[in-house]
């Protein structure tokens, strides 16, 4: 039986490393650069958040942005937004 999800429930979404027309988003490194102003440093190694925490999906840098990210720190969150509307990244 499906269960409905009320309209409450928040999912992540996902930042594509491709703009709308299909290009690969340069500099490389963009995804850990934009996930690094939630990332810790311990014992020197990184460690993202998981709000917001790079990742490859079909060979291409994305961004996993946590449906909590938006209430638990929403200026991040409006950069983060920012960013992939200003650089017409696609958004999933």
């Amino acid at each position: 039986m499906h269960k409905e999800v009320p309209n409450t429930v928040f999912h992540d979404c996902v930042i594509v490393g491709k703009s709308l027309n299909g290009q690969t988003f340069r500099p490389s490194d963009w995804a850990e650069r934009v996930c690094g102003h939630l990332a810790t440093f311990r014992n020197r190694r990184i460690y993202y958040s998981s709000l917001l925490r790079p990742a490859v999906i079909d060979g291409t840098k994305c961004i996993i942005v946590n449906a909590s990210l938006e209430k638990l720190h929403p200026k991040v969150y409006q950069m983060v937004m920012d960013f992939s509307r200003t650089n017409q990244l696609q958004v999933r």
